[in-house]
């Protein structure tokens, strides 16, 4: 069953359609999904997760909080006079940046001398000065690094007549690697599959990416100084920590080379990791090696970090066309973490306390939640964090009529697969036995795409082109 919005029988959204109207760039489609629910709850689903998504369209993020007034630049409350600069140059990466590029290269034009963006592969948009460069993620390849070096030898040059713009997103961690000296490509893409199986938090993660490669940790700002930086940032991390988030290139870490060894430790991952990651860790340790730049350095003066869209921003726009349509609405969380089937079953029972009992709100309901989970890989299946959420949400939730739960991934990929997440109904499990399936075995091999993709329950959107971490959607009709 294909899915249409509201009062328009031929607007059915279909993977890689619906362009953004302001710039006919962005895509913003939400696929057909075959679920067991009536024509007003499916446009009722379509629609609330298409206004998350229209909500933190980055290229109208940018446009929000960079003007030309008067002919200075003002970006947030602070205002650049283009005389002070010889050039105004753009870099960074993230599944966003490409949209934030093209929205730049509209609002100052010409003003732009030269830009280096690296985007993931399939996240571009139309640029005439900014070079976009497709690359890996979530594993670092050799084009990021390539990519990257560019990066850093724009940045290299750079003087305080240099106004520079940097463009981040969620993704930018690994498309912007520049491994240490002494540690080799190979060693950061095994690196990072291990701390991606074991369960890590992206702030662990991130602490580590930190003390391993350049242009992180404020290394960025450092590269470019003393010109001026202008940091323009889409979270995609719960709470927006500016030194988390694409692991702060712009912004002081409060993180050591000590922190960063304690993950490993934390994880029994010591004697997993390339002896590089430990021999640069233990030099960091020891001294041998400088910190990434800390908070009070004065180096951070030459900078504005800015948030321009975050998970909050999808999350209300949600709950608020929810509300528009009829239903009764409530944002339950923007802070939502922990393992993803662990998550699952607490959206389950939340559902099944709006249906028994029309609490915390009555039918019809949507609660709204958002944030980002984990998964411990225990299995050998295909899947990510929001398909496994909906698949342990599924058997919670087994027998309630006209209750639906949405895991979505604001940035059209959940994991290593096409789908940005899945939905389950009361009659997943069902549906699923019909077939011959058990959801018990699928989720013991973290392979929630292939029982969702065998039920026809994916989302498919294809790139979106921004990423705000995950958004969990309750339905009770």
């Amino acid at each position: 069953m294909r899915f249409s919005l509201p009062g328009s029988a031929e607007n059915a959204l279909e993977p890689r359609r619906l362009w953004n109207e302001a710039m006919g760039l962005l895509q913003k489609p939400v696929t057909a999904l075959d679920v067991d629910l009536g024509p007003v709850a499916r446009d009722a689903i379509v629609a609330t997760l298409q206004a998350a998504l229209d909500a933190v369209d980055p290229g109208e993020a940018v446009r929000r909080h960079v003007h030309l007034l008067d002919s200075r630049i003002q970006v947030g409350p602070v205002s650049y006079n283009p005389s002070d600069y010889d050039r105004i140059l753009v870099v960074g990466a993230g599944k966003a940046s490409a949209a934030m590029a093209s929205s730049l290269e509209t609002v100052l034009g010409p003003r732009i001398s030269d830009g280096w963006i690296n985007v993931k592969d399939g996240y571009t948009a139309p640029t005439r000065t900014i070079h976009l460069h497709e690359a890996g993620h979530p594993l670092p390849d050799r084009r990021a690094v390539e990519g990257s070096r560019r990066i850093a030898s724009l940045l290299a040059a750079c003087t305080e007549r240099d106004l520079v713009f940097c463009l981040m997103s969620g993704g930018g961690s690994a498309l912007m690697t520049l491994p240490a000296e002494g540690i080799s490509l190979g060693d950061m893409e095994n690196l990072t599959r291990l701390l991606l199986c074991c369960g890590a938090t992206i702030v662990e993660i991130n602490t580590l990416r930190k003390h391993l490669s350049k242009l992180k940790g404020g290394d960025l700002s450092l590269t470019a100084y003393p010109a001026q930086v202008v940091s323009l940032i889409v979270s995609d991390v719960v709470g927006n920590p500016l030194d988390v988030i694409a692991s702060g290139p712009t912004s002081p870490d409060p993180t050591t080379y000590g922190h960063a060894h304690a993950v490993l430790e934390k994880y029994g991952l010591a004697a997993e990791v390339p002896a590089s990651v430990l021999r640069h860790l233990n030099a960091g340790m020891l001294g041998q090696l400088p910190e990434t730049p800390k908070p009070g350095d004065p180096l951070f003066e030459r900078t504005q970090n800015l948030v321009v869209a975050s998970n909050e921003h999808a999350a209300r726009a949600a709950l608020e066309k929810a509300r528009s349509m009829g239903l009764h609405g409530m944002l339950l969380s923007t802070s939502v973490e922990g393992e993803a089937r662990e998550v699952g079953s607490v959206f389950a029972a939340v559902a099944k306390e709006i249906a028994r009992s029309g609490q915390p709100l009555p039918r019809p309901a949507c609660v709204v939640a958002g944030g980002e989970t984990t998964v411990t890989l225990r299995g050998h299946g295909r899947g990510g964090r929001n398909q496994e959420l909906a698949l342990a949400a599924a058997a919670g939730i087994e027998g309630l009529e006209d209750v639906a739960l949405v895991a979505f991934g604001t940035d059209g990929s959940d994991g290593p697969t096409d789908a940005a997440g899945a939905i389950c109904t009361g009659r997943t499990v069902q549906r699923a036995a019909d077939k011959g399936l058990t959801l018990a075995g699928f989720l013991a091999n973290n392979d929630a795409y292939t029982l969702f993709h065998a039920l026809g329950d994916l989302i498919i959107t294809g790139p979106t082109n921004t990423n705000v971490n995950d958004l969990t959607l309750v339905f009770a009709f």
